[in-house]
């Protein structure tokens, strides 16, 4: 797909992964929407790159519904959509304080997981209805699951599952969506330099880029974006994960 002139979402979109796939769009000639339940650091972001800023909580239903109308109303339907929506969280199945809290699990699941698929069934069925480009393509969707999902380590198995989750829904949705023309495409990071990372110290970010085969060193949100963006005009990617992670295999801690 040419991304030039194309409605593009990016769920968010106002920080990390996010941020750096919006201004590849943007600067690529995308018409792009930056959905974030942060709303002021979306207007921000959306300032700066020349596209809208739009409330949405992936969860709701009602949220996404109306962030997809306002995108919708402001640059027409979307043919391209980055999930990189998520969040994180690490607690031991059996801790000092007895079992984990059931709530924990459940959350980190329903963002990361039953989040974006409700963001994608949702954008899906207005990508389904548009008029084919060229080689009969309406659309594309790029998810972002996590290294993590093949190689939880302790205190993972909630975060862990819920990328695991992302991982083994690409394939299914891709079959259900190549009768319209639109791909899935999940990206499975590794250790990236992202606003979590950047809290912890110099010493601590540079032992973690150390752990990695090559290159030695954090990835970068730039690596990121331009993977997804060349999913997004490669049409032969389709149904697949593809690992960014630098040969990194996490070990148990």
């Amino acid at each position: 797909m040419q991304l030039q002139g194309q409605a593009a979402l990016v769920t968010g979109g106002a920080s990390g992964l996010g941020a750096e796939t919006v201004r590849q769009l943007a600067q690529a000639g995308a018409k792009v929407a930056v959905l974030d339940v942060n709303i002021a650091a979306a207007e921000t972001l959306a300032r700066e790159v020349g596209g809208i800023a739009v409330q949405c909580d992936i969860t709701s239903e009602a949220s996404v519904r109306e962030a997809l109308a306002v995108a919708r109303a402001a640059h027409g339907p979307a043919r391209i959509l980055m999930n990189c929506a998520g969040i994180g969280g690490a607690k031991r199945l059996v801790g000092r304080d007895g079992p984990m809290p059931l709530e924990d699990f459940s959350r980190i699941i329903n963002v990361n997981l039953i989040g974006t698929f409700n963001v994608i069934r949702l954008a899906a069925a207005e990508m389904t209805a548009l008029d084919p480009l060229e080689d009969n393509e309406r659309g594309v969707i790029v998810c972002t699951a996590s290294v993590a999902a093949y190689d939880g380590q302790v205190g993972q198995a909630a975060y862990a599952a819920s990328k695991g989750g992302l991982v083994s829904l690409t394939l299914p949705l891709a079959r259900d969506l190549a009768q319209f023309g639109v791909r899935v495409v999940t990206i499975a990071p590794g250790l990236f330099l992202t606003p979590l990372l950047y809290q912890l110290p110099e010493e601590v970010q540079q032992s973690l880029g150390a752990s990695i085969p090559f290159p030695k060193r954090l990835g970068k949100a730039a690596e990121f974006a331009s993977l997804a963006l060349h999913i997004a005009g490669n049409l032969a990617l389709n149904g697949e994960v593809i690992r960014l992670d630098g040969a990194l295999r996490l070990p148990p801690r």
